[in-house]
Formats: structure tokens, C-alpha cells, sequence
């Protein structure tokens, strides 16, 4: 299916070099979807070296990337300068620069054909304008019709096992006597100048640069520069250069050349490929003594260059990976953190991660094996089991197997139920303790020289410590929530006449446990109570106090709303926890439709008025409980008919950093009037998620709304 010669992609090089002209772009390519795959294939990229690539030459449909969720959500994703590290970690590991980029899917009806992607350079506004958007969509169009015309003929074009490369060509064409003038104008500039390609090898070099490098200019040309100069082969030189590429923005290093040459190198990118200006150079103040060194430097005018150290290929990738996998706090991060970076980095077809759970391996994650496959392996027992993956764990080493026979050999059927031709077992040891085996597969037989092998053993240092960090928090996170859930009533009491929905959305982590808290009180066959409080602080003391809170409020149940409070206050002060509770009590009477309130310094609820109108109660407020074990609770009453809605909710409903919280309040009145006529249940949801569209969520939410209906 993709040999080159039968894929027809040419057909697309025209219309992708126009799509990158027309829209500004510097570069771009285009991902194909083989039908009956999950997977975006890189067909064709401009702009950059192939090699560039390799990281999203395969994205999993699924993967928390632009490309791939620009065609689940079927709409054009604007990645802006600096979004990509912020939203998509694991897609900035391969690229940490400053670029912006667009992904157009590639639709037409209900056929999902791939996703358009273009590049923009490091200086790009933070949105596209009119023309680049409709340029970007046009583009998209042609594509689809090209791809749809070709599929009519029945010769549908495929992606190849490399992306093919679609040369921009040079709009302008210099008689000899021209190049011999600008070699003549180069040799004449102060310092030394040399090109090079988008592939970074030496093009053209000035006789002054070969003396400034001290090595002749034939060595020089054709050759990457960190490969031909020794003193050039720390890493931040090559990253340099992949940081002009990607953001077409210019920048510059300082560099030592032995024994005590200093000089500056300033690097202008283009279309073409870089122009890098060398000139002698100062030595830095802070230059290390005895041996060769780099520095960052300021770049050509006002804009700055980056200093991270890193390599091209897997190594580079795996450094990424490191820094990726320290922002992993559940084990849905490491797999979704890790997943496509790994795949992309090593070239993989497949990827499982399996950790142990109770003396057998369960699969937590995986990509690109059958379901079968899944079925078949997953919970095996990890000391008897015959399984590549125990075997691996429990020698603890890790184990590869080059090809079909190889494995099939030592487990038969393997290389049949799995679709798979070679396979890398590497066990997950964290503190000395196995916590579980990750498995990279490919779809043809594959040869792992040492250095691939040294590099995965690394690479599963670093997913053991991540995944045992995430297995820790899962177990503590999943203790706090049961403890949570322990102290939050179950189900309300269903009582007649009254329409009831409760909502309790956590904001906090790990061993934190919130203190907020909703009840709904059967009092009678006409009157309940509802409550809602907070209390301060995010730990088991102030979840504790809670619970002791809601017991107070449900024995003083029935009596009149301020002497519920006065009589929980005093409890709260006598406890003495350090921790302050605001609460809000009201007592429903469904036969005069009336409810009378109280708050102890909690925020005003919400009333929806059979008018869809939506007030703000104004209700004396008394201090906090635990403050003033004397203070009194004022109360109001209002009117509660059939079809009026009131909204109880905690301070994580409307905080917002830098917002009053008079006029949250009067948003989410507001939304309340907007969405009030909803069901209960769905207005619930709704709220929560208007809500967070405002910016909220730094703190816990509880919601408690009651509507009477007719007896």
C-alpha cells in the first residue's frame, strides 16, 4: 500500500508548497488516515528536514496532540506561540521552541481523509488573522478534492513508510556572474560567513570563516558543523540550529575554540536553510577555566535565544521525556505523557504498559495492539504465568526479541495473537521494587543495536519512577475520595412534593480532602431542612469537622434556622479545631410554601421565581461558627412556590482569582436565569459547566438546588 512508486503523492506537493505560500506559513506537512487505522501517518512535510519528523510520523488518533484532535473535534486548532508546552507537554518534547502552528482536518461528509498542518514562525501574533484562517481553509479544500478525485479514479493515495519531502522551489534563478559577485560581497564582510542547508550540512564557507574554525573550507563543506568541528559537539550547538528552524526567528552562542579563541556565531534563518555570521568575540566573564565550552549568547537585535542542551534523535527525545514525565501525577498521565513521544522517538507500532496490581500484571494502557491480544494478556500472574512480560520483571532485565521466530520460539503464538514481528520487554523497577514491564512492538522484524538498548534501559528508569509515583497517588487519591464520599450523604431522602439534585466536584489532590458539605433533612410530611456549608482548610481535621458540623445540624434539625447555627457554633467553638465553617441553613415548609434561612457568613443563595427571574436573597448574615460561641443568626423567609428553584453552593461555584465576588455572584445569576428552566439534574451539570468556562475550579464546589412541585 505505500510503496512510492503506487502512493500518488505527488499529487499533493503543488497544492502543499501553495498551501504554505498563501497562508504565511514557513512550513507544514500533510497526515494521511489509512482506512481501518487509528492512526495519522505523516505523508509529506516543507520547511523542515525530514529527520525533523520523526516524532509525529505516527500520531495515535487518541494522543493529547493539536494534530489528532483537530480530526476528533472535525475544526481547525490554533496552537499559538508558547500554547504548545502549556496544553500538548508531550507533543512539545520533541520541539521546545517558539512556533506556532495550525491543523486543519481533512473532511469531507463523514470520511475523515487527515489533518493539514502548518508552521509559523517564533514572531507570529497570538492569532491568526482573517487571511491566514481563509487561506488555511481554501488550502484544506483543494486537498480534500484532490484526495477525493484520486479515491473516484481508484487509485487512492497513501502515505509511504517515510514522509516525502516536497522542495520548495527558488523563485529566482543567478547567472554565474551573480554567484561569483555575492562569494566576492561575502568575502569582503567583516568576520567569516557560512550557509548551511535545512539539513544543517556546510554549503558555502568564506575563506575568513575556514581560518576563524581553523579547518579548511573543503573540509568544511557538505559536513554538519558540530560533526566536522570538535569543539563544536556539545549539544547546544545543534540545538541552535533546531531552534532557528522551527521558529525562523534568528539567535546566537558564544563558543570556545580551543586552546583560548573565543567567537560569536549568529545564525539567520530562511527558507533555504541558515546564513551564520562568525565573528571574533570577548571572552564572557563567567568562561569555565581548562576546557571548551559554550555559552548562551543574546541573539542578532532584540530577540532572545534558547540554551537547552539536548541532541537529535532518540537521546534528545528521552532528555524530553524526562522533564515531560516530572509533570505526571496519576498513572492516566503516564500513559498519556508517554505514550506518543516513546512510539515517535523509537519508531514503535505498539505500546503497553502494564503494572502490577496484587501479584499479576494487569495492562493500564496500550496502543496499536488487537483487543484479542489485550484480553488474552492482561492480568497475568506475574510468578507463574509463561509471559514475555514476567519473564522480563521477574529477572529483571530487559528482554528483545528481533523478530517472529525468535519469539515464538520461546512463546509460541505470540508473534500470531499479537500482529507484531519484533518486540522490547523492559522491566520497571522503582526502589528496588518491580512496579511493572513496558513493551514497545513493531509491525516488521527489527534489529536493537547497543545503543538502542542503552537508550531504552534508560527509558524505563524513567517510566518506573513515574509510574510508581502515579500508583501512589492513585492509591491515596482513591483513600481520600472514599473517606470523602463516607462523609457526604449517599443518596437525599426523596420527599414528596420536592424536586432535589446535589453536585460535589473536588478541586483538591493527592492526600488533600475538602470540607465542604450539602444535606437534605426529612422532617415531616410537609417541612425538610437543606443545608451547605464549608470548612476551612483542605485536610482530614477540616474533614473531620465537617462531619461533626452536619451531625449538629441534622440533631438541631427542626428548630428555627438561627438556633440551629447558634447551637452549631457553640459545638464548633467547644471543639476548639482552629478551623472556621461558614454553613447556610434553610427550613422548607412545602404547604405554606415559604422557606425561612440563616447563614453563618456563607455565600447568599440563588432564587429562580416561577417568572424565570432570578434574585439574590438578602439574608442578614451572622459570623462564622467557631468565632463567637455568643453570636445570634438573623433570619429571613421567602416565598417558595411550586416551580421556583433555590441554589445552594459553596465559594468554589464562583471564586475567581481577581473577579469581586459580587459580580461572580451576579454571573452565575445570570446563568442560573439562562439555563433555570432546564431539569434539575441537567441544570446542575450545566451550572458546573458554565461555570468553569468562567475560570473557576481552584477550590472545591458543592451544589445543592430544590425545586417544590405540586402535592
Amino acid at each position: 500500500m505505500r510503496k512510492a512508486q503506487q502512493s500518488g503523492l505527488a499529487v499533493l506537493d503543488p497544492l502543499l508548497r501553495q498551501a504554505v505560500t498563501e497562508s504565511g506559513a514557513y512550513g507544514g506537512g500533510i497526515f494521511l488516515l489509512p482506512p481501518g487505522e487509528r492512526t495519522l501517518w505523516l505523508a509529506m512535510v516543507t520547511g523542515l528536514p525530514r529527520e525533523f519528523t520523526t516524532p509525529w510520523a505516527r500520531i495515535w488518533l487518541d494522543a493529547n496532540t493539536p494534530t489528532a484532535l483537530s480530526l476528533r473535534e472535525r475544526r481547525l486548532i490554533w496552537t499559538a506561540v508558547g500554547d504548545l508546552p502549556r496544553h500538548y507537554p508531550e507533543s512539545a518534547v520533541a520541539a521546545p521552541y517558539a512556533f506556532a502552528l495550525a491543523d486543519l482536518p481533512l473532511i469531507h461528509g463523514d470520511h475523515a481523509w487527515g489533518v493539514l498542518l502548518l508552521l509559523f514562525p517564533g514572531d507570529h501574533p497570538p492569532q491568526l488573522t482573517d487571511a491566514e484562517r481563509h487561506a488555511t481553509h481554501t488550502a484544506g479544500e483543494r486537498l480534500i478534492a484532490a484526495l477525493q478525485e484520486a479515491t473516484d479514479r481508484g487509485q487512492p493515495i497513501r502515505p509511504e513508510e517515510q514522509p516525502r519531502l516536497a522542495l520548495r522551489h527558488r523563485n529566482r534563478r543567478h547567472p554565474p556572474e551573480a554567484a561569483h559577485a555575492a562569494t566576492d560581497f561575502a568575502e569582503r564582510l567583516p568576520g567569516g560567513c557560512l550557509a548551511m542547508n535545512l539539513s544543517g550540512k556546510v554549503t558555502f564557507v568564506t575563506r575568513t570563516a575556514a581560518e576563524l574554525l581553523d579547518e579548511p573550507a573543503h573540509s568544511l563543506i557538505g559536513a554538519l558543523p558540530w560533526e566536522a568541528l570538535p569543539w563544536l559537539s556539545d549539544p547546544v550547538f545543534e540545538d541552535r540550529y533546531r531552534s532557528v528552524l522551527f521558529s525562523r526567528t534568528p539567535a546566537s552562542f558564544t563558543a570556545l575554540r580551543p586552546p583560548d579563541r573565543w567567537l560569536t556565531f549568529e545564525l539567520y534563518p530562511d527558507a533555504s536553510g541558515i546564513s551564520a555570521r562568525i565573528t571574533p568575540a570577548e571572552v564572557p566573564a563567567d568562561a569555565p577555566a581548562g576546557a571548551p565550552a559554550i555559552s548562551a549568547g543574546e541573539p542578532p537585535g532584540r530577540l532572545p535565544s534558547r540554551s537547552v542542551p539536548t541532541r537529535v534523535g532518540a537521546l534528545y527525545h528521552l532528555m524530553r521525556l524526562a522533564a515531560v514525565l516530572t509533570q505526571a501525577v496519576e498513572v492516566n498521565d503516564v500513559i498519556d505523557f508517554a505514550t506518543h513521544p516513546i512510539m515517535s522517538a523509537f519508531g514503535a507500532q505498539g505500546l503497553a504498559l502494564l503494572a502490577v496490581d496484587n501479584g499479576r500484571l494487569r495492562i493500564i494502557g496500550h496502543r496499536g495492539y488487537p483487543p484479542e491480544a489485550i484480553a488474552r494478556l492482561d492480568g497475568a500472574l506475574l510468578r507463574t504465568a509463561p509471559t514475555p512480560a514476567t519473564r522480563a520483571l521477574n529477572n529483571g532485565e530487559a528482554t528483545f526479541y528481533t523478530n517472529p521466530h525468535e519469539m515464538d520460539r520461546v512463546y509460541s503464538g505470540m508473534s500470531t495473537l499479537t500482529g507484531k514481528a519484533a518486540w522490547a520487554y523492559l522491566p520497571l523497577i522503582a526502589s528496588g521494587r518491580p512496579v511493572g514491564c513496558f513493551v514497545l512492538a513493531y509491525d516488521r522484524p527489527r534489529d536493537f543495536p547497543p545503543e538502542d538498548r542503552t537508550l531504552l534501559t534508560s527509558l524505563s528508569g524513567l517510566v518506573a519512577q513515574a509510574l510508581d509515583r502515579a500508583l501512589f497517588y492513585d492509591a491515596q487519591h482513591q483513600l481520600v475520595r472514599r473517606l470523602q464520599s463516607g462523609l457526604l450523604p449517599g443518596t437525599l431522602p426523596h420527599i414528596a412534593g420536592l424536586d432535589v439534585a446535589a453536585r460535589y466536584l473536588p478541586a483538591t489532590r493527592g492526600v488533600e480532602i475538602g470540607g465542604d458539605f450539602y444535606d437534605l433533612i426529612d422532617l415531616d410530611d410537609t417541612t425538610c431542612a437543606a443545608t451547605i456549608g464549608d470548612v476551612q482548610g483542605h485536610n482530614v481535621t477540616a474533614a473531620a469537622l465537617m462531619g461533626q458540623v452536619r451531625t449538629a445540624v441534622h440533631a438541631t434539625a427542626g428548630t428555627a434556622p438561627g438556633e440551629v447555627l447558634a447551637r452549631s457554633n457553640r459545638l464548633v467553638a467547644d471543639l476548639d479545631p482552629g478551623l472556621f465553617t461558614s454553613c447556610l441553613y434553610a427550613h422548607v415548609d412545602l404547604a405554606d410554601h415559604r422557606a425561612c434561612l440563616a447563614t453563618a457568613g456563607h455565600p447568599p443563595p440563588l432564587l429562580r421565581g416561577t417568572d424565570g427571574q432570578v434574585s439574590v436573597i438578602d439574608i442578614s448574615p451572622g459570623p462564622l461558627l467557631g468565632i463567637d460561641p455568643a453570636a445570634d443568626y438573623p433570619t429571613t423567609e421567602v416565598a417558595l412556590p411550586p416551580g421556583a428553584v433555590l441554589l445552594l453552593y459553596t465559594d468554589g461555584l464562583v471564586e475567581r482569582p481577581g473577579i469581586d465576588l459580587g459580580a461572580s455572584i451576579g454571573d452565575l445569576a445570570s446563568d442560573f436565569g439562562r439555563h433555570g428552566d432546564q431539569p434539575l439534574e441537567t441544570l446542575a451539570d450545566t451550572l458546573l459547566q458554565v461555570s468553569s468556562r468562567h475560570g473557576t475550579g481552584g477550590d472545591d464546589v458543592a451544589m445543592l438546588l430544590i425545586s417544590p412541585t405540586p402535592l
